[in-house]
């Protein structure tokens, strides 16, 4: 893995950066692509659930979805 990447994303209107692994990025947006969204409407539903801080967050739910793709 490489170093992490702290890119700008809009929240309710809120402007934060979130930190993440360029294999984090690719798989969440493929994961968007897949669902017919944005990257960024992604990050608002994930932000919507979540109990940590928003970087793991999405790193949780995007092993979760690729945990699920290989149990199908």
């Amino acid at each position: 893995m490489t170093d992490p990447v702290k890119r700008s994303v809009v929240i309710a209107g809120h402007r934060t950066s979130v930190s993440l692994e360029p294999e984090f990025w690719d798989a969440l947006k493929a994961i968007a692509a897949r669902r017919g969204v944005s990257a960024g409407r992604l990050i608002e539903e994930i932000d919507a659930g979540r109990t940590r801080n928003l970087s793991s967050a999405i790193r949780v739910f995007v092993l979760t979805e690729l945990q699920a793709r290989l149990d199908r």
